[in-house]
């Protein structure tokens, strides 16, 4: 599904990601964890086209998706939830949605509302509040929101970064729930996550970055066992 080859990001004279490959197959959840600063969200810009890349090849599906700008990226199938939610708070619940849906031109009405059926399904919650205004959902709430926008760009492949930060431990369960569940459907993740322990208990392989650099490559069943790992992220 993506293949990322060399990747460098420089912000300034900062280098934040130095020379990374990796690879994410078809239908899997891979998991990026590391400690801030490491250089996670950085990539995740930089494969979104939000950040402008030094150097490397960026490809998803066997396409060239390298120079392509961020608009253009969402058309082929890839989506970015960023961190820290970012729906617009004046806007109703299934505006916010509309918002993810607007990449597609000449769509019908009832298209369009047969897709926002599909996200009221997935998010029964969000079904509830769909008149309400995003900015006076809780943190929980707007996560499912800022995720059920992306997915309304039907994805091939969603990056979510830090889609459980700050939340309540019984929120952070169903928002596990949902990523499994959204894999299910047949879509392919890629996620960042500081709550390394649930995350490396969902996905099928993880990298773990440091100061720029894979260090560390596996399944997450693996990794979890993974005595550097467990030291570091896990503090066991």
């Amino acid at each position: 599904m993506l293949k990322v080859e060399h990747l460098t990001v420089t912000y300034g004279s900062t280098q934040a990601v130095t020379d990374i490959s990796f690879e994410v197959k078809e239908h899997e959840i891979v998991s990026l964890i590391g400690a801030n600063g490491a250089g996670k969200t950085s990539t995740l810009l930089a494969l979104s086209g939000i950040v402008e890349k030094d150097s490397g090849s960026v490809w998803l599906k066997g396409q060239d998706i390298s120079r392509q700008p961020a608009h253009k990226i969402v058309q082929m199938g890839l989506c970015h939830v960023p961190e820290g939610r970012n729906v617009f708070p004046q806007l109703t619940v299934e505006e916010n949605l509309i918002t993810g849906k607007t990449i597609c031109k000449n769509m019908s009405k009832a298209e369009l509302n047969n897709w926002l059926e599909e996200q009221y399904e997935l998010f029964p919650r969000l079904r509830e509040r769909r008149r309400q205004q995003g900015g006076t959902l809780s943190g929980g709430e707007q996560q499912m929101l800022a995720i059920a926008r992306g997915l309304m760009s039907d994805p091939q492949l969603i990056m979510m970064d830090e889609p459980t930060l700050g939340l309540a431990p019984i929120v952070v369960d169903e928002i596990f729930n949902l990523i499994l569940k959204i894999q299910s459907l047949g879509k392919t993740v890629l996620l960042i996550e500081q709550n390394a322990n649930m995350s490396l208990s969902v996905c099928d392989r993880a990298y773990v970055l440091e100061r720029g650099h894979i260090i560390l490559t596996g399944a997450g069943e693996d990794l979890l066992d993974n005595p550097t790992v467990q030291k570091a992220y896990l503090g066991i």
